[in-house]
């Protein structure tokens, strides 16, 4: 087949579907933005967003660079077609605007989409936190901005969502086109290992065993509940004496807001609960290479996964596959794939005394969690690995 492949940061989630399709003799091109990492192997038409017009209504913001998205890759694609290439599928993230006009161009290709979220001022992430209402101006930029998802159903000859619940967020006349597979994880990679070694930078080195605390997410801010975790780490410190807190992500914002009055959400939680921590046992390492994100998970004693309703996060996968005791919150997708009691121990976002006992518990009793721990390897390998994401993204191509 010809594959064409239209990610804003591609390869992004298309990566292993990517690589497989190469391995198995078909030909993809893929296009993408100016920092798109590409993939060896793979040509890589790039665009400049900066040559983009995004003028336009402030409800708009959305659709306007969608459009602008969508103008630019319908040049690239009219070059292709010029060129003699013709795809027999595309394989899209539309969420950007890029395959606006994929239809356009090739009508009689089949095109699958992948739908992470489809935005609700009720009932998912807007609002989530106490205390806050959506106000009008808010909910018509949210209802503004799923007008270029509207399209993007609308044109697809399938669709693609991660989880149950990030379908059930589209709307109901267009879910029958949507099939529910995740695009998987390494579980070859991902694995336990008793030897693994993680060293901070001070020279002290953590091990299996030792009481390691983790929290991970590609930028630390509230979407990813990491102001939760920090007002809870005084607790955890208090009634944990010996345990090390290993902090992993960003300092830029990737859904949401920054803060008022601070330059990150780091800065802001270390200003407010700083004066009660013991920082000597609380490490941020910034955004680190994989290989040492996954020996970090493999020292892990406790893994603390906390996420408002919104896309699933890779890392929680990741830390299961690696048999972390993950500690998550009771929001949804995170109920997908932790089951209380069973490969993993659940907690209400909110419930600071709960997180603190939990994790005090599964630090002096590390024994009783060994199920847990094997459980949650086995449920990833069974239902999460790249294999069977592989397999299904091949049956919607």
């Amino acid at each position: 087949m010809n594959v064409l492949v239209l990610h804003r940061n591609f390869p992004g989630q298309f990566r292993h579907i990517a690589r497989h399709l190469v391995q198995a003799g078909h030909r993809v091109v893929a296009v993408g933005n100016a920092q798109a990492p590409g993939l060896p192997g793979i040509t890589l038409l790039r665009y400049d967003a900066r040559t983009l017009n995004l003028a336009g209504h402030r409800h708009l913001a959305t659709v306007t660079s969608g459009v602008a998205h969508g103008e630019i890759v319908a040049g690239i694609l009219v070059q292709l077609r010029a060129k003699g290439f013709a795809p027999d599928v595309v394989l899209a993230h539309p969420g950007w605007g890029e395959a606006l006009h994929v239809k356009d161009i090739f009508p009689q290709t089949r095109l699958v989409s992948l739908f992470e979220f489809y935005y609700h001022a009720d009932g998912a992430d807007v609002g989530f936190e106490p205390d806050t209402t959506p106000s009008l101006e808010l909910r018509a930029t949210l209802r503004c901005r799923n007008m270029l998802h509207l399209t993007s159903l609308e044109a697809c000859d399938a669709g693609v969502s991660p989880t149950h619940w990030q379908r059930s967020l589209h709307p109901a006349a267009y879910q029958h086109k949507i099939t529910v597979a995740h695009e998987g994880v390494d579980t070859t990679l991902l694995r336990p290992d008793n030897a693994a070694r993680f060293t901070l930078a001070d020279g002290r080195v953590l091990k299996p065993g030792d009481p390691v605390l983790t929290f991970v997410a590609r930028n630390l801010e509230p979407y990813r509940g990491f102001h939760r975790f920090m007002r809870v780490l005084p607790e955890i410190q208090r009634r944990c004496p010996e345990a090390v807190a290993i902090i992993c992500g960003g300092d830029g914002v990737s859904y949401g807001r920054p803060p008022e009055g601070a330059a990150n959400w780091r800065e802001k939680l270390l200003a407010e609960v700083g004066p009660q921590l013991d920082l000597a046992r609380v490490v941020f390492t910034g955004q680190i290479p994989h290989k040492d994100y996954l020996t970090l998970l493999q020292v892990s004693s406790v893994h603390v996964y906390l996420t408002y309703p919104f896309v699933l996060s890779w890392s929680v996968l990741e830390a299961m596959s690696c048999g972390c005791l993950v500690l998550g919150s009771a929001t949804p997708p995170v109920q997908e794939v932790l089951r209380q009691g069973e490969n993993g121990l659940l907690f209400d976002f909110f419930d600071a005394e709960t997180l603190a006992l939990l994790v005090q518990g599964a630090l002096a009793r590390p024994d009783d969690f060994v199920s847990l721990r094997q459980q949650a390897r086995h449920d990833i390998i069974s239902g999460y690995d790249i294999k069977e994401g592989i397999a299904q993204y091949m049956a919607l191509l």
